[in-house]
């Protein structure tokens, strides 16, 4: 390849050929882990390898009736909507805060996006302040702030807290430069811990956060799956400094759909106004269609409200289980509290595992991929140390649809119990069974 005066590059068969310039801040990133264990997992199954798909988080029931019905009836909606959203959804989300967590909001002051993902990446891009990323974290946080350019200070938690953050630890954190702007992403029931935060907790890092007029985004994706339905949200501790993140995704089972939101306090409305600003330059406006249908997703209907009892029923019960049978075999790992994710620490049998030449986390996962087909992430992709043997079990790898109709039939105080699990959810059980069996072989 020979390069011309203007600077371009010419292949030998006379194509033009651009240098590649890329970001400084965008070399050396990898396309998002959960994304990539999928795309290697349907890979692998397309060659005809029996894989169990434990590596993306995305939920396995349906997206419920009514909505989807509400999606039909509006397919035909074509004209853009208001940057920050349909007016009727805004009201809709207010109405659902104050209903389900007793929190009230104004319409005027939340943004819907598609995917909160997004939304993340946009309010980052308009704040100048440091990051704070409790570890294990969602997989994206970090990179999003490197992208942008941004410091960031990871904060590690431990098992014996439960992998939660604390009071002090903010506190220390804070003391080295009390004026520093910062944004605190918490992220609860959590990904990829499947634990979270009581009221008590959130109370002790909001005194905190308000101390040091930290601005909180309050990653509560997951809290309609709190495995008790008693999830609590920081925003009634910290009003003034709380940016509450939600969306359809995972409560819902629209990944897909793509709708996410944040709700804003009125005093950080000069912060909603950038974001919408860069909004009406990047992605104009959410879909329509899926604007209209999520109205319904939000309002009070029995039939959601069954929804998520069963949903949330089946999680608990089978993450119970699951956690209960790699204990068994002294891997350490917490009961979830919510969603449906394992934070498995197998660090008990590194002896053994370094005999096999196993003394990272990403080579314990490619070897576990490689001998039983179970697809899980390794710990390191979570921002935990790479020599630290913990991995992220999704426990989704079964058919929702199956699954919820026969919850469905149960009494209300049946318990989801192995006999359920082994008829409607053998898939997981059969992985964390082969992972069981390959350290018993160990």
């Amino acid at each position: 390849m020979k390069t011309i005066p203007n600077g371009l590059p010419q292949d030998s068969a006379s194509h033009w050929v651009p240098e590649v310039h890329l970001n400084l801040n965008v070399r050396g990133l990898k396309p998002s882990a959960t994304v990539a264990i999928n795309e290697r997992s349907n890979k692998l199954l397309a060659s005809g390898r029996e894989i169990f798909k434990m590596g993306l988080g995305q939920s396995p029931f349906p997206v419920p009736e009514i909505v989807v019905e509400q999606l039909k009836k509006y397919a035909h909606e074509k004209d853009y909507l208001a940057v920050q959203g349909h007016w009727q959804l805004r009201e809709a989300v207010c109405e659902h805060h104050r209903r389900t967590l007793n929190i009230d909001c104004d319409p005027k002051n939340i943004i819907i996006g598609p995917g909160s993902k997004e939304l993340m990446f946009i309010l980052q891009l308009v704040y100048y302040g440091d990051l704070l990323i409790p570890t294990p974290a969602w997989v994206s946080y970090a990179p999003q702030a490197q992208i942008i350019g941004r410091h960031i200070d990871f904060l590690p938690t431990k098992a014996k807290d439960g992998w939660r953050l604390t009071g002090d630890q903010l506190e220390r954190l804070c003391q080295k430069d009390p004026g520093r702007p910062r944004i605190l992403i918490l992220n609860y029931p959590s990904n990829p811990t499947g634990m979270t935060y009581s009221a008590e907790h959130l109370r002790e890092i909001a005194e905190v956060a308000k101390k040091y007029r930290i601005i909180i985004l309050s990653d509560e994706i997951y809290g309609k799956l709190h495995h008790a339905g008693t999830h609590a949200s920081i925003t009634q501790f910290y009003p003034e400094g709380t940016i509450f993140s939600g969306g359809l995704s995972k409560w819902c089972g629209a990944g897909g759909w793509r709708l996410g939101l944040f709700v804003f306090p009125e005093n950080l409305s000069w912060l909603l106004n950038a974001m919408t600003v860069v909004a009406s330059e990047t992605f104009t406006s959410t879909s329509a269609p899926i604007q209209y249908a999520a109205i319904t997703a939000f309002k009070e209907h029995e039939e959601i409200e069954q929804y998520l009892h069963h949903s949330r029923r089946v999680l608990a019960g089978l993450g119970k289980h699951l956690a209960s049978m790699l204990q068994k075999v002294n891997v350490q790992v917490l009961s979830p509290e919510g969603g449906f994710y394992l934070f498995p620490d197998f660090e008990s049998y590194r002896p053994m595992l370094q005999a096999k030449g196993i003394s990272t986390s990403v080579e314990l996962c490619d070897q576990l991929l490689e001998d039983t087909g179970v697809a899980i992430l390794p710990g390191v992709d979570f921002g935990q140390p790479p020599e630290e043997l913990t991995a992220r079990m999704a426990y989704v790898n079964f058919n929702g649809s199956k699954v919820l109709e026969q919850a469905f039939k149960l009494k209300d105080n049946a318990t989801i119990d192995e006999q359920f699990l082994q008829r409607n959810c053998h898939e997981p059980l059969q992985a964390v069974e082969r992972i069981c069996d390959w350290l018993d072989a160990l």
